[in-house]
């Protein structure tokens, strides 16, 4: 593994672990073994650092989703389970992706736009799949964007609201983190069957 890609993969767990301004660059130096300037010689400054942390992080979701929709075969409702599949996936292999995505609405625009500007086109590829499938009947018809933005909400919920999960009692646990991801897949399954409705 690369330097570069040591300090990335150390911030990304540092910022998503205990936000973005609770970490010093020295801290990030110490545990990948680099001196701090070894780090501003990859990246100018912690807020170039910030940003690529978030293109990683971003890489690394857009990398699984699209694996998902290529393996999810034809049938709309695979594709939908396997792209939801793989959204978990890295929540239970890493939860600090998700605490660094809790962290974004702490960042400040400039680096909420950076997000941004990686994040939305996935999002409105999914929706405008969502609507062509509907248009065509493989999907029960709902709104696309609305279902897109319902099933976001669930999948961030479950890594950036651990206490309103453990007041319904819900274990954040790999083992509840499976039971969540099979539940959402049957209710997005049984809700958009084209016989339902």
């Amino acid at each position: 593994m690369t330097t570069r890609l040591r300090i990335l993969e150390a911030s990304l767990d540092l910022f998503g672990s205990r936000g973005v301004d609770g970490v010093s660059l020295d801290e990030i130096a110490g545990v990948v073994g680099v001196r701090k300037q070894s780090i501003l010689y990859w990246f100018g400054s912690k807020s170039e650092l910030v940003d690529a942390v978030l293109d990683h992080a971003a890489n690394e979701l857009i990398a699984v989703i699209d694996a998902a929709i290529r393996a999810g075969g034809s049938d709309p409702l695979d594709r939908i389970e396997a792209v939801v599949g793989a959204v978990f996936r890295p929540v239970v292999r890493r939860p600090a992706l998700l605490g660094l995505i809790r962290e974004v609405g702490r960042l400040d625009e400039d680096h909420v736009s950076h997000l941004q500007s990686r994040i939305l086109p996935l999002i409105a590829d999914f929706r405008a799949y969502l609507e062509a499938e509907m248009s065509r009947g493989s999907l029960r018809r709902a709104d696309p964007g609305l279902l897109t933005a319902m099933i976001y909400a669930t999948v961030m919920g479950v890594g950036t609201e651990p206490a309103v999960l453990d007041a319904v009692g819900w274990p954040a646990t790999p083992a509840g983190l499976r039971s969540l991801r099979a539940e959402l897949r049957s209710f997005l399954r049984a809700a958009l069957s084209p016989g339902h409705g």
